[in-house]
Parts: structure tokens; sequence; C-alpha cells
């Protein structure tokens, strides 16, 4: 009885090794890349957070005439028995741009990393809602804050178009009294 054995030539298995080294050396600069632009966003956030803090905390002073008469809220007397709404937006922007490093590019904000573009700031909308003269209720001020992020990929240099996340971030201030 003759048996087969099944041997190959010397060297049949390396073409094999190859593409899957190849194949674990794309996915591992996916995930890098992945872990890069994670990282770049969750700065970008929680900058962004601290500016929509510091511009709801910039309300307070006009939160104190609407706690004093009861209605707490953006609302200051005028002296002829009326209330006039006072909201202040606050510069994040410029909170930013002095946080992050980050340079005006005309419309948008870039974070440059020597020569090469990190990452690209626009489109920010900012939204502070104030309670209602007379509402009764101790609502707040509530800061909702929406920006673009555009990171350029470095993975596979110009052929992928850059990564584009929008972000929100939102902020409250209540008086405690």
């Amino acid at each position: 009885m003759k048996r087969f054995l099944l041997k190959g030539a010397r060297g049949d298995g390396f073409p094999l090794t190859i593409a899957v080294t190849l194949c674990l050396l794309l996915i591992f600069c996916v995930v890098s890349e992945y872990f890069r632009v994670s990282l770049i966003a969750q700065g970008v956030r929680d900058a962004v957070q601290q500016s929509i803090i510091a511009t709801v905390n910039d309300n307070y002073d006009d939160v104190y005439h609407s706690v004093r008469e009861g209605y707490a809220a953006g609302w200051f007397p005028t002296g002829d028995g009326l209330w006039e709404e006072s909201i202040d937006t606050g510069n994040i922007y410029g909170n930013l741009a002095a946080t992050l490093g980050l340079t005006s590019d005309g419309t948008a904000y870039v974070k440059y990393s020597g020569d090469a573009v990190e990452y690209i700031l626009s489109g920010l909308t900012v939204e502070v809602s104030n309670n209602g003269l007379g509402s009764g209720q101790s609502e707040g001020y509530l800061a909702t804050a929406i920006i673009e992020l555009e990171v350029p990929s470095d993975f596979a240099g110009s052929i992928l178009p850059p990564i584009r996340v929008t972000l929100k971030t939102q902020a409250k201030y209540m008086p405690l009294f």
C-alpha cells in the first residue's frame, strides 16, 4: 500500500506569510488612524465644552437680578417697570484659539502641526436658551454649541478624503439659591 504524502516544495508558504503580514499591517494602520481621530475629536470636544461652560458662567451676573425678583433667568429691570432679556453668547472661537493654539484662516480655524494641517474647526453655532419671564420655574441657562471638525487623513495620503465630525456639547447654569 502506497501512502501519498502531501508535501510542498520549499518556500510554498512564503506568499501566504507575506499576504497575512500585509493584512495585519493594514489593519494596524486603520486602527491607529481611528484612535488618532478619536483623540483629536475628544480633545476638541473637551475644549469646546470648557468654552461653553465659561460662556454660561459669564451669564451669572444677569441671573442675579431675576433670582432676586423670583424668575431666575437672564432678564434685568430697565428701570421703567419693564424687563429686558440679557444673554451673552461669549467668544467661544477666541477661547478655542487660545486653548488649542488655532490660527484663523478666513471662515475656519486651523491647527497646524509644523507645516501640516492637523485639523480644521468651522461652522460654530451657539444657542443659549433662557427661561421665560414670569415662568415661575428656575430652569437656568442651557447653552448648546455645535462645531464641525475636519481631520485630514494620514492613512493613504491624499487618496482618502478628510474625516468630518460634527461635535455637539451642552452646558447648563442653574442658580443654587
